[in-house]
């Protein structure tokens, strides 16, 4: 009898599923997916060059010995469950299962002091010959003791150079000479649908190799980091180890998981070995990271957006607030305004400029451009450091009965005029108070004490200012707010269809 046509392109593919009868308790493999590579799959010589899967032997054996297992160690109060004991207590308790002998916190009259308890298990990879390692933040943050397995069983105890919470990356120490450091990959050359591979101590099991594709490139995850997406199996202990091509190089480090269930779901996130680098080059030289800032809060620029502003495509990061006194109030970056160049680059998204202006030295002095009013404008500032976020304070208004017209209750508005004594305080010629807001307007974000100063790029002064703005505009359409918020000028946009 012949084999079918359908079998025998399946076979060739490496894809055959199997039935049920295959499952067991613990769960290695469930019908519905596909078994791993034929072992007589063709190696692939050139990433995307072949249409046979690539064998990842050689790949492994090639950068192995770069890979580090990394094992913390916290101290705690004899008494105390260390957070190990926390999580494994919470799940017994959680299924109401009963707690095996040995595994209850001990009684206050066992406290005798602290002692050093096993924290947690992650993975790093050699940088240089001489013992310098990175890995995730995350992954020594907190601990008393760090302790680094080489391939060869061989242990030592690592010093922490320098870790960066925003990047997530750090770098530690050991007294080592002879090590294997990585290859470093050039990030530009990554493709989505490119293999890669991935070698780290998934549930401290050491040494683990596991492989996949690029999923996305310039995943926005976060303010400073664009992530590779893989869906290269992922699991805690992963943290910190290098994500390979298969070239050798490493092209990320594999940081966070996509999971609702705490284990590897297809999707992972790996930091960009660019980004990285940057990072590490300054942790080794002074400790910490210096990034610069501008001192605007900003939006995205959605097609209502540019339509409201006459810009003609959605592009650039829309300022919603400037911080009185920073280097964007000092070269006049207005509310309002949005930035589509940055020191010469393009901003093509509002999560693009945190990243420009992160990675600028503070002191440079640069140009930006922005579009205001139906024009471009260029400017030029001086960049500043970074330093711990501030707060702005929300300015409270006493809720006095309203004068809102029918234009403003449309748009889910109860108004005021500022009184002469308001109008002293916060130094401005007029300007309506937000007395309520609900609908289209909660929704924009907009809230009680808000003080409106502009409608559709028009100063408002009174009620009447107000009433004379929107009756220019179409009903459906949305429309851009300045907002006085505590000592920020802020940029809001109503969307009066939106639900």
């Amino acid at each position: 009898m012949p084999i079918p046509q359908s079998l025998l392109r399946r076979l060739k593919s490496g894809t055959l599923v199997l039935g049920a009868a295959f499952t067991t308790a613990t769960v290695l493999w469930q019908p519905g997916l596909s078994l791993a590579q034929p072992t007589s799959a063709p190696a692939v010589t050139s990433p995307g060059s072949s249409r046979g899967l690539p064998d990842f032997a050689d790949l492994a054996e090639q950068v192995g010995p770069s890979v580090v297992n990394i094992r913390t160690t916290e101290k705690v109060v004899q008494g105390q469950a260390s957070s190990q004991e926390e999580q494994m207590l919470e799940f017994f308790r959680r299924f109401g299962l009963p707690v095996p002998p040995g595994a209850s916190p001990r009684s206050p009259r066992q406290n005798r002091g602290p002692e050093e308890r096993p924290r947690g298990v992650g993975s790093g990879f050699v940088l240089s010959s001489d013992g310098i390692i990175m890995t995730n933040a995350h992954v020594v943050e907190g601990a008393e003791e760090v302790v680094v397995t080489l391939t060869d069983k061989r242990e030592f105890k690592a010093k922490v150079i320098g870790a960066d919470k925003r990047s997530d990356v750090a770098v530690v120490k050991i007294e080592a000479r002879g090590l294997q450091p990585v290859k470093i990959g050039d990030i530009g050359r990554l493709r989505v649908g490119e293999w890669v591979m991935a070698i780290g101590s998934p549930f401290g099991l050491e040494s683990t190799v596991t492989a996949g594709i690029v999923s996305a490139k310039q995943r926005e995850t976060g303010d400073y980091l664009p992530f590779i997406q893989t869906d290269v199996a992922i699991n805690p202990g992963n943290s910190g180890g290098p994500l390979i091509n298969l070239r050798g190089e490493v092209v990320g480090i594999n940081s966070q998981i996509y999971s609702r269930s705490g284990g590897f779901q297809g999707i992972s996130f790996a930091i960009p070995i660019d980004e990285a680098v940057r990072v590490s080059d300054q942790l080794r030289s002074t400790g910490k990271v210096t990034r610069g800032r501008i001192g605007v809060s900003i939006a995205g620029v959605d097609p209502d957006i540019a339509e409201s502003l006459g810009l003609k495509k959605a592009e650039g990061a829309l300022v919603r607030g400037v911080e009185e006194g920073s280097p964007a109030a000092k070269a006049g970056i207005e509310a309002g305004d949005i930035i589509v160049r940055f020191d010469g680059k393009p901003v093509e998204k509002s999560a693009d400029l945190p990243r420009l202006v992160g990675n600028t030295k503070p002191g440079a002095k640069v140009g930006l451009t922005v579009w205001r009013r139906g024009a471009y404008k260029d400017l030029r500032l001086t960049v500043a450091a970074l330093e711990e976020e501030k707060v702005a304070k929300v300015a409270g208004a006493e809720k006095p009965s309203a004068k809102s017209s029918g234009a403003a209750q449309a748009l889910g508005l109860a108004l005021r005029e500022l009184d002469a004594d308001e109008r002293a305080e916060l130094k401005l010629r007029g300007g309506l108070v937000v007395v309520d807001a609900a609908g289209a307007a909660a929704r924009s974000g907009l809230v009680e004490g808000d003080v409106i100063l502009a409608v559709a790029n028009r100063e408002i002064l009174s009620l009447k200012d107000f009433e004379a703005a929107l009756a220019g505009l179409d009903k459906g359409r949305a429309v851009n707010l300045l907002v006085r918020r505590g000592d920020w000028v802020q940029y809001f946009v109503i969307r009066p269809n939106s639900r």
